[in-house]
């Protein structure tokens, strides 16, 4: 008999095509992870959840023989993973079929930004160009030539430095460790790299250590003539006070696909006109998720037919 499998989150059909196709999967998704059966609690050997899903000790806990936890996603902040580990069950993410999708929308948001395209296409568009003739719209800000600043050197900040560098921009980073990359220079600093940068762009994990990473003193340290662009998570930055530095002009603008509280994003940051803001789209492009989807599968196979697993994460390696 296969391994119990429950879906605890919400994934696409795709992934549950492909599980149920060849597995059986329990949906327990709109049950928001409380079950009673004890057959399932005593069985389930898999659980398939998500990059934004929590799965804590005591959801863990419930389950008595799981062995693998399969998540949808690069970010896994949701788990308690050293938890999960501790206890022997396994951990898997997507890594890295999501990194061009993400380092591209980056790059678009800070150059929609920068030249402010989702304003100029509604004065087209409501007929303002129209009205008051040519050279109306506002001037705005060139990407060429500026400095960058990315947060966080991983796979996807130096696809998205990679990108940039076709502007002939200059590059900043802070990372935990200098990458290998003269032409990018290095900040030890984050506030060092905040007053370096033109945009500053935020590419961290979700962890707790990075909680409110992009805070006032960093955000004072961009300053008036700084923009910010976050494709990481929503919880890196205090949203409450860019709320307000984008409000009072401390910053000169931000765009934001992930946010703190989401799906809820407040009426003082939706009705602003210097951010531009994005549903947590970044990697939800048809190809990107059918190859997350494939890779979860594959884990998941990998798991049942004893062989090692693709893409385990980083903290399975760990020496308990």
């Amino acid at each position: 008999m296969s391994a119990l499998i429950v879906k605890q989150a919400y994934i696409p059909s795709m992934l549950e095509d492909l599980i149920n196709k060849q597995y059986k999967m329990i949906d327990l998704a709109e049950a928001q992870g409380i079950t009673d059966n004890e057959e399932i609690l005593n069985n389930t050997e898999i659980m398939i959840t998500n990059g934004e899903a929590k799965v804590g000790k005591d959801l863990i806990d419930k389950y008595n023989n799981l062995k693998l936890i399969a998540d949808f996603g690069v970010g896994y902040d949701g788990i308690d993973v050293n938890y999960a580990v501790k206890k022997g069950i396994k951990v898997t993410h997507t890594p890295g079929v999501l990194t061009d999708d993400v380092a591209d929308l980056g790059v678009g948001l800070l150059i929609a930004l920068s030249r402010e395209i989702p304003k100029a296409d509604k004065f087209v568009k409501y007929g303002k160009w129209q009205e008051l003739g040519m050279g109306s719209f506002s001037w705005t800000h060139k990407v060429s030539g500026s400095r960058v600043g990315i947060v966080g050197m991983g796979r996807i900040g130096s696809a998205i430095a990679k990108r940039l560098s076709a502007f002939d921009v200059t590059i900043g980073y802070c990372n935990q460790s200098k990458v290998d990359n003269e032409n990018y220079l290095y900040f030890s600093s984050l506030v060092d790299l905040a007053s370096f940068s033109d945009f500053l762009v935020v590419c961290v994990p979700g962890i707790k250590e990075n909680c409110h990473l992009i805070n006032k003193n960093v955000l004072k340290a961009l300053g008036a003539s700084g923009a910010l662009i976050n494709i990481s998570r929503g919880s890196v930055v205090d949203e409450e006070y860019l709320t307000g530095a984008l409000i009072n002009k401390e910053i000169r603008g931000a765009a934001l696909d992930v946010f703190e509280h989401e799906p809820y994003v407040s009426d003082k940051l939706r009705n602003l006109d210097n951010v531009i803001l994005t549903p947590h789209m970044a990697s939800a492009t048809w190809e990107t998720r059918k190859a997350m989807a494939q890779l979860v599968f594959d884990n998941v196979t990998a798991f049942i037919q004893g062989k090692e697993l693709i893409t385990p994460v980083p903290e399975c390696f760990k020496v308990k």
